[in-house]
């Protein structure tokens, strides 16, 4: 299929033979002006240089040269290239200045007539000869639906075949159907950027319609609650530890940690969950009715509890108004009570740290009693031992030598005397018979306390003998007293070591002790410290951006899943 040319204008180019063998001829411009400055050709102009003698071109400077198409060039008329041999033909045909296009455009309009031309410009002159025009611009449909039926019906019309000129005066615009490829680029590449931008500031206008109504608008509302409708609380804040006895006694490895937040650290998180129970909210309610507070009509209808709510409502209320936070780095448990009144809320977070104080003691006692109350019980166990050894003891000591043993060591320490002095009296004895003529008065005497010490001896041999055999149990009471003396000793010993470990337990129940200090008092605020509207503003936007984006990015995703 052939495309149709798209240049505005057709220049006429001569070779400069053709030009000086025929010569070219201006007319002057006459004397109004008006003659258009034509260019003759072939053999116009020779017949034109045979009527009127060559002059020199004459510009007419007073009138401008107006912007002109380039003529056609004039092909023979049929007479005249009758008259002519095919090779004068050819060479009128170069002559004419056929630009490389043209020739092109003749070729293959002969080629598609069925036309045997041997170059460019003999396919020219057999379409001439044929009556068709190489130049005229038509698609291929017309050109191979032609015959010479319909050619001869196009000449009987009066339709023209060959090239003309065109003349100057008039102004002539290229048709659009004219247009160069380069301009019909540029139209569609106009024409793809504008649907581009028309595309885009729709697909513009559909995100912004669901950002106001997905995201713009929902912000608009809650920052219109936070501003105008929410009702202003005050908070109060205050902060507490747990604080463990100091003793001088602790020792070990309990010693490196007693004074620090470690030792208390079970205790601080058993109050700080006990103060976020529902057993603490019970308590609240019973003592500064915690319910009635945040039941008010006054507050608005997000924050306000029911009429006569439940427990499990009020609860929520709770643990959004009563925050508590602990840091273990320091001991110190922050709490923060919110409320619709300043003194209300003053007077929650003083309640809130008494219950505390009393769950500290109760957690500390329990333990303190636990150990002592152990203590206690061995204690009165050892006196109770003690007691029965010695009741044993007297009752074996009744109705019996209370010292059999000290009874048997004296006598047999006076049977000793005794003896010494009967062996003493003896020698004495002696040694007055050993005299020549002793004495009779001091023998005498002398065989008178020997006689009287044989006598005491043999009566304290006869108690000692007396002794043993009217008591015969007398060996077996003794062990039997022995023992129970020995369970006395280790009753007391017993009793002492439990006076040790009541004492020991007393002063390790001490160091238990746990104390609740405030080092921040709750104080009444005279300015709301909530809502915050500006950030729970901005907060809600970026909250509903990320859940407009997710959507987005889901539904682009499962799109595309679906669409391959």
């Amino acid at each position: 299929m052939t495309t149709k040319p798209k240049a505005k204008k057709f220049r006429i180019r001569r070779s400069p033979q053709a030009g000086a063998a025929q010569g070219e001829v201006r007319p002057a411009a006459n004397a109004g002006g008006a003659l258009p400055d034509h260019r003759f050709t072939g053999e116009a102009a020779a017949s034109a240089a045979a009527s009127q003698p060559a002059q020199p071109a004459q510009p007419t400077p007073q009138q401008p040269r107006q912007p002109q198409q380039a003529a056609a060039p004039t092909p023979p008329q049929p007479a005249q290239s009758a008259a002519m041999s095919p090779e004068q033909e050819i060479d009128a045909i170069k002559r004419e200045g056929l630009t490389g296009r043209q020739l092109r455009m003749a070729r293959r309009v002969a080629q598609k007539n069925g036309l045997a031309a041997t170059s460019d410009y003999d396919a020219v002159r057999l379409l001439r000869a044929n009556g068709i025009d190489p130049f005229q611009r038509t698609n291929m449909l017309e050109l191979v639906n032609m015959d010479q039926s319909g050619a001869g019906q196009q000449g009987a019309q009066g339709r023209v075949q060959l090239p003309q000129t065109m003349p100057m005066g008039k102004e002539n615009l290229p048709s659009t159907e004219m247009a160069s490829p380069m301009e019909s680029r540029a139209r569609e590449i106009a024409d793809i950027q504008r649907d581009i931008a028309r595309r885009r500031r729709r697909k513009l206008l559909l995100l912004f319609t669901r950002l106001s109504v997905f995201v713009f608008l929902p912000t608009l509302l809650t920052g219109w609650y936070f501003y105008v409708i929410a009702t202003p609380m005050y908070s109060t804040k205050s902060e507490f530890l747990i604080l463990q006895a100091d003793t001088a006694t602790a020792g070990g490895f309990s010693s490196l940690l007693s004074g620090t937040q470690f030792a208390t650290n079970q205790d601080s998180i058993a109050t700080q969950s006990y103060l976020q129970s529902k057993d603490a909210m019970v308590r609240l309610d019973q003592d500064e009715n915690f319910k009635g507070v945040f039941a008010d009509q006054t507050i608005d209808p997000i924050q306000r509890l029911p009429e006569n709510p439940s427990n499990e409502e009020a609860y929520k209320v709770y643990k959004k108004n009563v925050k508590l936070g602990y840091d273990p780095t320091e001991g110190v448990i922050r709490m923060e009570v919110v409320a619709p009144d300043p003194e209300v809320a003053a007077r929650f977070s003083s309640k809130l740290i008494s219950y505390a104080e009393d769950r500290v003691d109760d957690l500390s006692q329990r333990k303190r009693e636990d150990q002592l109350r152990d203590a206690r019980k061995s204690l009165e166990e050892a006196r109770e031992e003690r007691r029965d050894a010695q009741r044993r003891l007297v009752e074996m000591q009744e109705g019996s030598i209370i010292d059999p043993e000290g009874v048997i060591a004296s006598l047999r320490s006076q049977i000793n005397n005794v003896q010494i002095q009967l062996q003493e009296k003896e020698l004495q004895l002696a040694a007055l018979e050993d005299n020549p003529r002793p004495n009779k008065a001091r023998v005498e005497g002398v065989r008178g306390d020997i006689r009287r010490l044989n006598a005491y001896l043999e009566g304290l041999e006869d108690r000692m003998t007396d002794a043993t055999a009217g008591d015969s149990s007398l060996a077996q009471k003794t062990a039997q007293i022995q023992m129970a003396q020995a369970d006395l000793a280790t009753a007391d010993m017993m009793m002492q070591t439990s006076l040790q470990t009541l004492k020991q337990t007393e002063l390790e129940a001490n160091r238990q002790v746990r104390y609740l200090t405030i080092s921040v008092e709750p104080v009444a605020s005279e300015d709301p410290s909530y809502p915050r509207a500006f950030e729970n503003t901005v907060l809600a936007f970026l909250i509903f951006s990320g859940i407009y984006l997710m959507i987005s990015l889901t539904a682009s995703i499962l799109r595309e899943q679906v669409s391959s």
